[in-house]
C-alpha cells in the first residue's frame, strides 16, 4: 500500500471547490430554476450574512472532504487494494464521490423533500449539484494523494 498521510492541502481544496461549483450550479447554470423551486428571492438572498453562511459552508465542505478521503483510499473489497497507484487517479476517486451522492445525499435530501412537499426538479437541482460535487472533490483528493 501507498503512503496514506493526510494531503492538507488536497483537503483545504477539497474544501473550496463546492463554492467553485456552487457559484456555477446556483448561478447561470440552473440558478432561476433553483430559485423558483425553492422559493427563494433575490431580497431574501440579500439578508444573507456571507461570513457566516460561506464560512460555514467551507467549515462544513473541509468535514464532508475529511470523510472522502478515506473511503478512496481504503474503500472497496479486500482483493481490489485501494491505495495503491492503480487506484489512485482522479477517475476512481470522482467515482466514490458520486457513489457519496447518489446512496447517501440523494435519500437524506429525497426523503427531506418529501416531507417538505418540494418537488422533483428541486430534489433533482440540490441532489445533482452534490453528486458532481462530492465527484469533483473525491477525483482532487484522490489524484492529489
Amino acid at each position: 500500500m501507498e503512503d496514506m498521510s493526510i494531503n492538507w492541502l488536497a483537503l483545504v481544496a477539497a474544501s473550496i471547490l463546492p463554492l467553485v461549483t456552487g457559484f456555477l450550479w446556483y448561478g447561470p447554470l440552473f440558478g432561476k430554476l433553483w430559485m423558483r423551486e425553492s422559493g427563494m428571492t433575490e431580497e431574501k438572498a440579500k439578508q444573507m450574512n456571507p461570513a457566516k453562511t460561506y464560512g460555514l459552508a467551507v467549515v462544513f465542505a473541509f468535514l464532508i472532504a475529511f470523510f472522502i478521503m478515506p473511503m478512496v483510499f481504503f474503500g472497496g473489497p479486500p482483493e481490489m487494494p485501494h491505495g495503491t497507484a492503480e487506484y489512485m487517479t482522479f477517475k476512481h476517486g470522482a467515482l466514490h464521490g458520486a457513489m457519496l451522492g447518489l446512496f447517501v445525499v440523494l435519500p437524506v435530501f429525497a426523503t427531506n423533500a418529501l416531507f417538505e412537499q418540494r418537488s422533483l426538479k428541486y430534489v433533482l437541482i440540490n441532489v445533482g449539484y452534490w453528486v458532481v460535487t462530492m465527484a469533483l472533490m473525491g477525483g482532487l483528493i484522490n489524484a492529489w494523494t
